[in-house]
């Protein structure tokens, strides 16, 4: 609702206003009812209004003193309107100077109100549209500058814009919040997955206000993954005198508390400066890889994951690198055993968390160089991406042998899945694919079930073909085909968004700055053949 203000010393006048037109209908609502400029001028030093209809001839203070004294000292950016008489008309030129929006002639007709309060509306509307747009475009930038620094390829340019905008004090850390259990594993809809993303940013940035641009969309590496990155500031638990962990259930409690759905956080190591947060990002992607193979938690933080006491520094060696070796030739029989194996051994010295993560860790790392060795171009990141997608299993109990064996048989098959480099001929046939059905509901998950490759090492050999994600990819044709139908067609902006296979229009508007380099709208008008 728009804040009207109405001055004037006539007390019939004022009433008068007040039920002329039905003002809530339209929209509006009147806060304050002034019989002279003085309290008029009081009431605003206060409150903020968005629109003013005021008499010039009042005592105390006239409505042209009143008018002046606003514009000179910036108290109110509220519209002003003057109503005046014939007589008075010598004084509507003068209050035009101090940018006064209109004026009104007595005896104050309906229709004039109406079309003075429509046109305030329009304008006000226009207004908050180009804002939006505005703050789109600043949060696109930002977030474009943060995610270079994220992957590790920025520039001074990159690293300044984003210390000119971020509150940035203190160590920091790269953290990931996701949504948990059901919610993560059993999403089959990307169109669904991604509104459940965009909610989930929606809350983080509606609970902590005071740090809103410090939360990123769409980071992640991983193709199927709809998660938030957040760049957190240690004096951002220091200043409500909380620990790190406080901190971080304590905003995780806010969140679900709004959104209603279990989330989680994976916080990467702590870092001087936010220069180094691609470190962090690189940790936290660890950490998440290998989370699976412990008991869930609300929240995994770095240093407490990969924290070894030395009396429990032990590390199987021996039952690590059969296994390893099995994993290698693709040997099922022998990769049953050589967890099991593995096991035993760790239950003979005393197994406890900390004895499992040490040699999970260094399982995990060979499995990663290993992979590396099988074609010189695999980015270690696609095969973090990898082992974190195929870690969870929630029918197995996390943290036993059967589920390392499980997953130790899937990574012997995508090693094979390496060797064989299956995407000869592939990607021409998915190009197509891909050129044909954009607007649906695509993903590497079910180009891999249809054309009998896994989902991950597809996501590699496109990454390295195209030199962009999967998802970069689809992003830039239905991108570039939305422009095209922006030029070429009148249809709405909202309808150009679902026909390229965008359910949530701000997510499209986002992703169209981001690559156009202004809004859809703007593009429109900069492109009008007309």
């Amino acid at each position: 609702m728009l804040k009207v203000m109405l001055v004037d010393d006539e007390p019939f006048i004022l009433q008068g206003l007040k039920i002329l037109v039905d003002w809530e209908k339209e929209g509006y609502e009147i806060v304050c009812a002034a019989s002279n400029g003085k309290e008029a001028l009081d009431y605003l030093k206060d409150n903020e209004v968005d629109l003013i209809i005021s008499d010039i001839q009042m005592p105390v203070m006239t409505g042209l003193e009143l008018l002046e004294t606003i514009h000179k000292k910036g108290i109110s950016k509220a519209r002003f309107v003057i109503l005046t008489g014939y007589d008075d008309f010598s004084y509507a030129q003068r209050a035009i100077k101090y940018n006064c929006m209109d004026y009104i002639l007595k005896p104050v007709q309906k229709k004039d109100i109406l079309t003075l309060i429509r046109k305030v509306s329009n304008l006000e509307k226009a207004n908050k549209e180009q804002e939006d747009d505005r703050q789109k475009m600043e949060d696109a930038y930002l977030a474009r500058n943060v995610i270079a620094l994220i992957k590790g390829k920025f520039d001074e340019n990159n690293l300044e814009h984003v210390k000119k905008h971020m509150q940035l004090s203190g160590k920091i850390r790269y953290v990931d919040i996701e949504l948990a259990g059901e919610y993560r594993e059993n999403e089959e809809d990307d169109s669904d997955a991604r509104g459940l993303q965009h909610q989930l940013h929606s809350v983080c940035r509606e609970v902590q206000k005071e740090n809103i641009n410090h939360f990123i969309f769409d980071v992640s590496y991983d193709e199927s993954s709809y998660d938030v990155g957040f760049i957190y500031c240690d004096n951002m638990a220091t200043r409500y005198d909380m620990t790190d962990l406080e901190y971080f259930e304590s905003m995780i409690k806010k969140i679900e508390g709004v959104l209603l759905k279990p989330v989680r956080m994976i916080c990467g190591k702590r870092v001087n400066d936010i220069s180094q947060i691609a470190k962090s990002y690189s940790s936290c992607r660890m950490l998440n890889s290998i989370k699976g193979f412990h008991n869930e938690k609300r929240v995994y933080i770095y240093e407490d994951e990969v924290q070894i006491e030395q009396k429990s520094a032990y590390l199987c060696k021996k039952s690590l690198d059969e296994c390893i070796a099995a994993i290698e030739k693709n040997e099922k029989e022998q990769i049953e055993k050589s967890v099991e194996k593995l096991y035993e051994e760790i239950t003979n010295v005393g197994e406890n968390y900390n004895l499992v993560n040490l040699n999970i860790n260094y399982l995990l790392f060979q499995l990663i160089h290993l992979a590396s060795e099988q074609d010189d171009n695999v980015n270690q990141e696609e095969v973090i991406q990898y082992i974190s997608e195929n870690s969870f299993e929630e029918t197995l109990s996390r943290g036993s042998s059967q589920h390392l064996k499980n997953f130790a048989l899937q990574y012997a098959d995508y090693l094979m899945s390496l060797r064989k480099n299956v995407s000869r001929g592939i990607l021409s046939s998915i190009e197509k694919d891909i050129a044909e059905h954009y607007a649906e509901n695509i993903s590497l998950r079910n180009l891999g079930e249809k054309y009998y490759m896994n989902s991950s090492y597809l996501g590699q050999v496109f990454r390295k073909k195209y030199n962009v994600s999967f998802k970069d990819y689809l992003t830039n044709i239905r991108i570039n085909e939305a422009a095209k139908q922006l030029i070429m067609t009148e249809k709405k902006i909202n309808q150009i968004a679902e026909e390229v296979g965008y359910m949530d229009c701000d997510y499209f508007i986002r992703k169209f700055i981001e690559i156009k380099g202004c809004t859809p709208s703007k593009y429109r008008k900069n492109n009008n053949l007309q």
